[in-house]
């Protein structure tokens, strides 16, 4: 073996503190086993990268840290999507002659050993329920796994600004669902008016989003109580790390929640954890396995979100790896924060592949002794080019390393192991049984209730004073208020109506009255005319009597005494 080789290994990797062992370097087919390719502790908190096409043994890798770190005393997070990763909880076998090789190649005494295990689960059917609030994942994280865009995710955090405002605890999806329905109503639009509105389609679209969650399951994951991210960081009396591992293989086809749920853990955990520095070993690493089903589709707040913790979380002392399939699966701003790599094979067999492949080559450190592109293609399962932070903060020398074979199980533990890891669990009797209380669903409830009964008993009264039926044909108690309100418009229009009505046929009355009056007034007038024309007429022939008599008598009366 080329001694420039030998010592540029050595020097790259011997470390004069507590580490974690990989395997040995290879060079020109020969093994190095005199010195050891390994990561430091205090360096695991830089974050990494485990890369590799599928059967490369990227779980394998992801297998055998997280055993060496629960026995350094460093608790574990790691999400198992296909269900293989149980094995952590016992201790391997010994007798496979793929393992003896590999042993005996790399001058190994295997120790079989299992590991304290912990098994959660965001359905609650393979571990531990762990549930969050509506609340504590905010509008954006929500937003992602609701599947919406920008300007219903802006509308959803109108709404978590509301409830804040209001003291509405958002817990489930049933607090979120009503709220929605609320402040879309007539009673809530006046109030929501002072956030800046939404619109009724918007409405639509979210509520609809709820519903396929619901369906999907997500809404016994959203609720109380509310996994606390402090039990990820338990370590045993004996001093080794608890490796706490989310099932997912019954969920595999919800990608967008349990991607989300582990970067609202990464969320909490930054929130929570004191700023830490420099530490000789981490407070916790963070398996993120299939990463890739984070990134995709991905909106630029929720990328500059992952960015910043990533970048943030390493001084709180927790170290985050991504496991996937190629390193252009993680964008490059995360990509750049990314310590330590472990990179298994990838193939080329596409123009894209090829173009990735050259692309991925170039991110590592300059070598002398490796052509990078075509090592990468022909490195073997449980192999993979290596480089990490020294103590000094320096990558260490690119190594083509044979990794170890992981001390647990390579392969899930039988059922009755599984499930009585489940019912052991000490975690069970503090997350097992849900809690509903207090909420934002119940709050608003009880206060249309609240506002259905005054309206009734306010309409029952005015109804009462007009005499005018108070109920509907369904009856009151089955309105909304928006209904209670139509009805109230209903009845005081048919109350203002018979008013109305009263005092037309009031008029009519009155005219009639004036009418027959006057009529009255004018029969005794015309009777007056009458009766001064027959007196007339009667006093007119009586003096025209007397005139001719006159007459007569003069001329007849003075002939006779002549």
């Amino acid at each position: 073996m080329d001694q420039a080789f030998r010592d540029s290994i050595a020097t790259g990797y011997t470390f004069d503190e507590p580490t974690i062992v990989i395997g040995s370097a290879m060079h020109d087919g020969e093994l190095f086993n005199d010195t050891r390719v390994q990561v430091a502790l205090s360096m695991l908190n830089r974050h990494g990268l485990i890369a590799g096409a599928t059967g490369t043994g990227k779980t394998k890798t992801l297998q055998l840290m997280a055993g060496q770190l629960s026995r350094a005393g460093v608790p574990v997070f790691v999400a198992d999507i296909k269900g293989d990763l149980t094995g952590l909880a016992a201790p391997g076998g010994t007798t496979h002659p793929k393992l003896i090789e590999r042993n005996e190649s790399l001058a190994w005494t295997f120790e079989p050993s299992g590991h304290p295990v912990e098994f959660l689960s965001l359905s609650g059917k393979l571990g531990t329920q762990v549930r969050a609030t509506v609340h504590s994942f905010g509008p954006l994280l929500l937003g992602k796994v609701m599947d919406l865009n920008e300007t219903q995710t802006s509308i959803l955090a109108l709404v978590f600004k509301y409830c804040d405002d209001t003291d509405l605890p958002l817990l489930d999806l049933k607090d979120l669902a009503t709220t929605l329905k609320f402040l879309s109503s007539d009673e809530g639009k006046p109030i929501l008016a002072e956030y800046g509105g939404m619109s009724a389609a918007s409405v639509g679209v979210l509520l609809r989003s709820i519903v396929v969650l619901e369906q999907e399951g997500a809404d016994i994951f959203f609720g109380e109580p509310e996994f606390d991210v402090d039990d990820l960081l338990r370590t045993t009396p004996e001093g080794a790390g608890v490796v706490s591992i989310l099932e997912l293989s019954d969920v595999m086809d919800k990608p967008r929640l349990f991607s989300t749920f582990m970067l609202w853990m990464l969320a909490q955990l930054y929130e929570g954890l004191p700023e830490a520095g420099d530490l000789p070993k981490p407070k916790l690493c963070f398996f993120f396995d299939e990463a890739h089903l984070l990134f995709d589709d991905a909106s630029e707040a929720l990328m500059d979100q992952v960015e910043r913790t990533a970048r943030l979380i390493r001084s709180k002392g927790v170290g985050v790896y991504f496991v996937t399939q190629a390193p252009t699966d993680v964008p490059s701003a995360v990509l750049s924060q990314l310590g330590n790599r472990i990179q298994h094979a990838l193939r080329a067999f596409t123009p894209e592949d090829a173009d990735a492949l050259r692309k991925t080559a170039r991110t590592f450190p300059m070598t002398d002794f490796y052509d990078v592109e075509r090592t990468i293609t022909s490195l073997g399962t449980g192999e993979a080019l290596v480089t990490v932070l020294s103590p000094r903060g320096v990558p260490t020398p690119l190594a083509a390393t044979r990794l170890l074979a992981p001390d647990s199980l390579m392969a899930p533990v039988e059922e009755v192991v599984f499930r009585g890891h489940i019912a052991m669990s000490p975690l069970q009797a503090k997350y097992g049984t849900p809690i509903d209380r207090d909420s934002a669903h119940e709050r608003i409830t009880a206060k249309i209730a609240a506002a259905r009964q005054a309206a009734i008993d306010a309409t029952r009264e005015a109804a009462v004073r007009a005499g005018v039926d108070p109920t509907t044909a369904t009856g009151m108690n089955t309105m909304t208020p928006a209904q209670v309100e139509r009805e109230l418009k209903r009845q005081q229009k048919a109350i203002d109506a018979a008013r109305a009505k009263a005092e037309r046929e009031a008029e009519r009355q009155r005219k009639a009255e004036e009418k027959a009056a006057a009529a009255a007034a004018r029969a005794r007038q015309r009777s007056i005319d009458s009766a001064i024309r027959t007196g007339g007429k009667v006093v007119t022939s009586r003096l025209g009597q007397d005139v001719v008599r006159g007459i007569f008598g003069t001329l007849f009366g003075g002939g006779k005494s002549r």
